[in-house]
């Protein structure tokens, strides 16, 4: 990765879910992986946003161990408070 000037980021990083999901076209795709693969910055929030949502999954299915106050505090964030479990 290499130094860049931060103006594509906000731009880009709007996307990011949808790019996440897989709901952008290629040519959108194609113009996020090449800012993710100069901008640091940006690829973070991405591994950050696909391991939080990794996270969730495995939360929500009882098959992670997460500490309970961790789960609370990321069900809470969310805003998933109905789902979490006694």
């Amino acid at each position: 990765m290499t130094e860049h000037e931060h103006t594509k980021c906000q731009s880009l990083l709007v996307y990011l879910s949808e790019y996440v999901d897989g709901d952008l076209s290629r040519d959108l795709c194609d113009e996020i992986e090449n800012h993710l693969a100069e901008c640091r910055d940006c690829h973070v929030v991405m591994v950050t946003l696909r391991k939080t949502i990794s996270l969730y999954h495995a939360a929500a299915a009882g098959q992670a161990d997460v500490p309970g106050i961790v789960r609370e505090r990321l069900f809470h964030t969310l805003d998933l408070d109905t789902y979490l479990r006694d």
